[in-house]
């Protein structure tokens, strides 16, 4: 009998040379192969008279083989076969089907499947290429044998599950090898969701759920397949989610058993707090502070994502963090992914903090190396209070004295083990060693190590508005909150979407905002000219728009080959004002904040993603003028890419644009690129399965409550020993408990 870990290449018809072509696909064991799913099916039941076909409908026949040859055109040979019922035929074609010649023998019963179609010139109904089984031989009775075999066809007389083929392994071939190891599947297989959980969403045994995906039984719902809302699908759709759900939800309970800081929240804190304010903060940023504050006032570590729309005001509510840290005696991190962003929050944090007195220091990867030196002397030595940098932080000469809070700014431009490495970071520091306990349940999932340092606390933040599915598997371990609420005097964007033809008009704009006394962005997909492409490049239109266009003005060009020196002398004269425009690329994306910019020229528009239109667009509107994003389009637009322009213009809301995008391309590839840290799922869909990926969260909640009169201690050693299988195995994220 066969396992669900067995090696896939003991299925029988497999063997080592066909399992290194299917490890291919990422199917190594026969779990992989039984949820290597159907991507679609066809309704082969009920087969149809020849006499009642209609051109144009899907149909199943059961014939018999009248004749058969080939016969050659100029351009192909084309093999016929005819078939029939009585006095109807039916005629059959293949292209370039010389090897059918010999295949078939008159008298013989067949089994068809194909789209009808009139033939133009004799007006005769014909399949072509039809699917085809060969049900009796010549000679071999009335047809009562072939109707049998008929009723046992993986591939008539019921509905036949269709697979994505790959290199030669066909559909027909994963039908027939997925029979075979479902048919030598032992009937033990392992139950590790709850009893109670199950009772509660009506989920059948995997071993049904398995058989029914796979093979549908007569009068199953077609829609309800090709949505993949059958119980059978929403048995192994729930599987996945509830796995993965339980293993982060397993991470927060360790987290909380781990030894933190237990900032003091006083009258002098709250007061520091108050004094660097800028201006007077909105209902969202006080509401959101208070769960950061709440957070730090705990004795384990705050893991805690914060997550607000661009011009939301997250970088002020992090300092705020940092101030409870600082006024409590540690020292904060704050890492952002390019030197630009570090920069411009360290310019930011020098204007509101250092009149109060706290020391600051930045340090990149571009420093000289008597400078790095330097401050990492004052790191180590406690004298920075707030140490903000790009990940040169993570260098190991790179010694914090007392680390208290790191802050990860536009966390998905990291790897996870980066987040990681930057929270570590006070392993080696002198943190008092305390004896911790932890409750039955987190002992069974690890066993604690009688001494640990203390952790600092971790704010994550990022101006990508993250779907809220994509953040329950993404940022599951984290606790969320969101600043949904932009500062006052902020006016909505206004957003026109063109075509390139219409540049003139474009530019006369440009300068009549400029005329104004405002400043204006325009960007570009890439840096310079290439003879493949026809993109137009940041470069030759600097050129173009600063010596003829806008000769007159002052135009500066940034991107991102250009010195470290340079960018920020670019970077620093636009935020002067003495650059009237700025012609980039995306490195603006994230970094510049220039409140006096009021237009933002898109180029090739189309070629952008959502999310990335998005933040660019963040990047005006920042001060009380009405400001305004043309987005040009150049050529052919596809259907996606009007889709998002379309977005654009309809809606300023991050998170509106976020859902789209992340339907549009899919969780994997939401962030432009492949995720570190998110699942692999090989079944669940997390956009369409939204509604299961809640209930796997809140049933893996109540069952690593505890034992309790409805889940029992035995039962949650079970989903905790399958959880780690999944997450190690099959999601392929970091191994957890």
């Amino acid at each position: 009998m066969l396992e669900l870990s067995t090696p896939v290449q003991y299925v029988k018809g497999v063997g080592p040379r066909i399992a290194e072509a299917l490890a291919a696909k990422g199917i190594r064991t026969v779990g992989d192969l039984l949820h290597y799913l159907p991507f679609r099916y066809e309704d082969r039941q009920n087969p149809r008279g020849i006499a009642e076909l209609r051109a144009g409908e899907m149909a199943t026949v059961i014939a018999e083989v009248r004749n058969s040859g080939l016969f050659r055109t100029r351009r192909m040979p084309i093999f016929q076969l005819t078939v029939g019922q009585g006095r109807a035929r039916l005629r059959c074609l293949w292209f370039n089907a010389t090897y059918l010649q010999d295949k078939f023998q008159p008298g013989q019963m067949l089994a068809l499947y194909g789209k009808v179609e009139e033939d133009p010139r004799s007006r005769e109904l014909q399949i072509i290429q039809p699917q085809i089984e060969v049900l009796s031989e010549s000679g071999e009775g009335d047809g009562s044998g072939a109707e049998k075999k008929a009723a046992e066809s993986l591939e008539i007389g019921r509905i036949v599950p269709i697979y994505e083929a790959t290199g030669r392994l066909t559909s027909r071939w994963f039908r027939r090898i997925i029979r075979t190891a479902l048919d030598d599947l032992t009937p033990d297989l392992p139950e590790a969701i709850p009893a109670i959980v199950r009772a509660r969403l009506g989920l059948i045994s995997p071993r049904a759920a398995l058989w029914n995906v796979h093979w549908p039984e007569p009068g199953e719902s077609l829609q309800g397949l090709q949505s993949s809302r059958t119980p059978a699908h929403i048995r192994l759709i729930f599987d996945e989610l509830f796995f993965v759900e339980l293993g982060l939800e397993l991470k927060r309970s360790q987290q909380k058993a781990q030894t933190g800081i237990a900032f003091r929240l006083d009258d002098r804190v709250r007061a520091a707090i108050k004094k660097i304010l800028p201006f007077h903060p909105t209902a969202a940023q006080k509401r959101v502070l208070k769960e950061i504050a709440s957070d730090m006032e705990k004795p384990y570590p705050m893991r805690r994502l914060l997550q607000g729309d661009v011009g939301s005001g997250k970088t002020i509510v992090g300092f705020e963090a940092a101030i409870i840290a600082i006024e409590n005696g540690c020292q904060v991190a704050l890492m952002a992914p390019t030197e630009i962003l570090a920069q411009q929050h360290y310019f930011s944090a020098r204007r509101i903090l250092e009149g109060a007195g706290y020391r600051i220091v930045l340090l990149t990867g571009s420093l000289e190396a008597d400078r790095k030196r330097e401050i990492r002397r004052h790191i180590a030595q406690g004298n920075a209070q707030l140490v903000i940098g790009t990940h040169a932080l993570l260098e190991e000469k790179v010694e914090f004295a007392k680390p208290g809070l790191v802050i990860v700014d536009e966390q998905h431009r990291f790897g996870v083990m980066q987040r990681l490495k930057l929270m570590k970071k006070s392993a080696d520091t002198e943190s008092t060693r305390v004896q911790t306990s932890a409750s039955p349940l987190q002992a069974e999932a690890k066993p604690s190590a009688p001494l640990q340092p203390a952790e600092p606390d971790v704010l994550v933040m990022t101006a990508t508005p993250i779907p809220r599915t994509l953040a329950l598997t993404l940022y599951g371990d984290l606790d969320l909150s969101v600043l949904d609420e932009l500062p006052p005097g902020r006016t909505p964007i206004v957003t026109r979407s063109i075509s390139d033809d219409q540049s003139p008009k474009v530019w006369e704009f440009v300068r009549k905002q400029v005329n104004a006394g405002h400043q204006a962005y325009v960007v570009y997909p890439v840096i310079a000219e290439n003879e493949e492409s026809e993109l137009k490049a940041a470069v030759k239109m600097y050129r173009e728009l600063s010596g003829k266009i806008f000769a007159d003005l002052k135009v500066g060009l940034l991107h991102g080959r250009l010195d470290p020196e340079l960018k920020e002398q670019v970077m620093r004269m636009f935020q002067k004002g003495e650059l009237q425009i700025l012609v980039a690329t995306t490195v603006i994306e994230v970094g510049v904040d220039v409140p006096n910019a009021t237009v933002m020229v898109i180029e090739h528009a189309e070629r952008f993603g959502l999310a990335q239109l998005h933040q660019l667009r963040g990047r005006i509107g920042r001060g009380a003028a009405k400001s305004y994003c043309i987005l040009v389009t150049g050529g052919k637009v596809t259907e996606d890419g009007q889709k998002r322009l379309d977005a654009m213009v309809r809606t300023n809301d991050g998170f509106q644009i976020a859902e789209l995008d992340l339907e549009l391309r899919g969780p994997g590839e939401f962030f432009g690129t492949r995720q570190a840290g998110l699942p692999s799922f090989r079944v669940a869909n997390i956009i369409r399965d939204a509604e299961l990926l809640e209930a796997a969260k809140r049933e893996a909640a109540a069952v690593l409550a505890g034992p309790n009169s409805e889940v029992s201690s035995e039962e949650i050693s079970r989903a905790l020993v399958r959880m780690r299988a999944l997450w190690h195995h099959t999601y392929g994220l970091v191994e957890v408990g």
